[in-house]
């Protein structure tokens, strides 16, 4: 004990109650060697008591039994095969003791071949069967006879038809399991590349604005440290804090910021409540931003106002980043209890590259903002005002249980 603590090993897990294990099964041509061997039994018992010596007889018994090795690769063969051997015993007039070798060939073309074959083969051995009784029945026990022997080729009949059905049965389920488990891993494969654009379309948001604010406010404060350094150092004070708030904003997105941690009251998951604090530091960024909200924000859920946080975010910081000294921005929302409105323009003057330039508005933002608006039925619009006096982005969110379509 002293110096180290042994760590002991975990408590063994009770059996498991239920049936009990399967014990294997033994390969099919043994057991088929094994039913042969069985078949031969009676014929091996009538040689020593002298019943049945002639070697023709023991070549016609060995004519029905010994087929019976092959049953499993050719059924129809093999019941063939016997059925003529039990031709040629009854047109010799003999009795031989393999004749259930006709059983377990009509119970393997039953298992193994399908329904209609296995009615011919049956009909057929029900003809032998009365040609049977007929030569070989005692006087007044044909009707019994030919009753036995049919109700025993019924049931061999039946029995293999029981397997055969029961045997796609259990294909039928093994094919739906494969199914499924190749639907569940596309499914999740599928899950897992919605969660990595989704991953993307976060860290983009978070880090693209927050940077771009941060590089401005850091330009700024260059530019104001000779002639005012009170301003450059609140400048570096709110690049400070702004970095604060992208790593908050990565932790909780990660999912690595604890409940008990200040910063998760001090920063709720952004929405509506936020935009204003979202304006106040692009502003101070050097982007003049005015804020329009109307309508009641209560009925809109918390994931749509996360998109409009989100599309407003990204809008403004496409606006902070592409457009001329002087621009300014104005930033409206509409909510009504159906739909959320937004709208984001700015008067600098477009880019003539057009949305796709990487000089321009558009960026590699517009493709998350067009997923964000998709996912509420919307459709993003974003595009130079006519005569290039600006930028707008605008979306429509539905909030019905589908989305509604909107602009």
């Amino acid at each position: 004990m002293a110096g180290h603590v042994e760590a002991s090993a975990p408590p063994a897990a009770p059996p498991r109650r239920g049936r009990p294990p399967r014990r294997p099964a033994l390969p099919p041509p043994v057991q088929d060697v094994l039913l042969v061997a069985g078949l031969c039994v009676p014929t091996v018992i009538a040689v020593r008591h002298g019943m049945s010596d002639r070697p023709w007889e023991l070549a016609l018994q060995a004519a029905l039994v010994l087929p019976l090795l092959a049953r499993r690769r050719a059924p129809l063969a093999v019941f063939g095969v016997v059925a003529a051997a039990a031709a040629v015993q009854w047109l010799a007039g003999v009795q031989l003791p393999a004749d259930a070798a006709l059983l377990v060939a009509l119970y393997t073309v039953a298992s193994r071949v399908g329904r209609r074959p296995a009615l011919v083969a049956g009909l057929a051995l029900e003809t032998g069967i009365v040609l049977a009784g007929v030569r070989w029945s005692p006087e007044g026990r044909f009707l019994g006879d030919t009753v036995t022997l049919t109700a025993m080729a019924v049931a061999a009949g039946v029995t293999g038809t029981t397997v055969r059905t029961r045997h796609a049965h259990l294909a039928a389920l093994e094919d739906r399991a494969a199914g499924l488990e190749r639907e569940r891993d596309q499914q999740a494969r599928l899950a897992v590349a919605g969660e990595r654009a989704r991953i993307a379309r976060e860290l983009h948001d978070v880090v693209s604005h927050n940077l771009s604010v941060m590089v401005a406010l850091a330009d700024g404060a260059v530019f104001a440290q000779p002639r005012s350094p009170e301003r450059a150092t609140a400048a570096m004070r709110q690049v400070s804090d702004t970095g604060r708030q992208a790593l908050t904003d990565m932790r909780r997105f990660l999912g690595v910021l604890r409940a008990d941690e200040p910063d998760a009251l001090r920063h709720p998951a952004p929405g509506l409540a936020q935009l204003e604090s979202l304006v106040e530091q692009v502003r101070v960024a050097g982007l003049p931003v005015r804020l329009d909200v109307a309508g009641d924000p209560a009925p809109v859920p918390a994931a749509a106002q996360l998109t409009v946080y989100r599309l407003v975010q990204e809008a403004l910081t496409n606006s902070l980043r592409h457009a001329p000294a002087g621009t300014r921005a104005e930033v409206r929302v509409g909510c009504s209890a159906g739909a959320v409105t937004v709208e984001v323009v700015d008067d600098g003057r477009a880019a003539p590259a057009g949305p796709a330039s990487p000089g321009g508005h558009g960026g590699h933002g517009l493709p998350g903002m067009r997923e964000r608006a998709a996912a509420y039925g919307g459709r993003l619009e974003a595009g130079p005002l006519p005569g290039a006096a600006g930028w707008r982005v605008a979306t429509r969110l539905g909030l019905g249980p589908a989305g509604e379509e909107g602009v």
